[in-house]
């Protein structure tokens, strides 16, 4: 892969060029055009292809090696991990989430409201669902419980 095709790291302002770069890869990994077990160019390389500084593209690998997107083998170079592990951490959040709504009795619906709010209000302090919403799903869960 022509590491140049990636989009302008400098889009984001604001956002450090670590980050985006490792925004990118992440991008490219878990849209399949980095697939698995794919060398990714040394930093040096990418640093040049990019215009980057090399300590920017050597803290984004630092950055995707710990969170398992990446692994370096030694001499031999960096590779994209077999696995990516926000599948793995994803599906253990999930199924912690299935079972804690059906513990309440909720059904699917309900329960995504849940989510929709977690989603809706990320980084205002975690508020929950209107009251109606919350109350409507916890009156039909424990009507479904009689």
């Amino acid at each position: 892969m022509d590491f140049t095709q990636l989009p302008k790291i400098d889009a984001l302002p604001g956002a450090p060029r670590f980050e985006q770069v490792r925004m990118r890869l992440i991008e490219a990994v878990r849209s399949g055009v980095l697939p698995a077990g794919t060398r990714l160019p040394t930093v040096r390389e990418l640093a040049g292809q990019l215009g980057l500084a090399v300590n920017t593209v050597a803290r984004a690998y630092r950055e995707l090696e710990s969170a398992g997107i990446v692994e370096t083998r030694g001499r031999f170079g960096t590779f994209v991990a077999s696995s990516d592990p926000a599948d793995a951490a994803m599906t253990a959040a999930a199924d912690a989430f299935v079972a804690a709504a059906r513990a309440v009795g909720l059904g699917k619906t309900e329960a995504l409201r849940y989510l929709d709010a977690a989603f809706d209000n990320t980084g205002t302090g975690g508020r929950q669902p209107n009251s109606s919403s919350v109350s409507d799903g916890r009156a039909s869960a424990r009507n479904r419980s009689r």
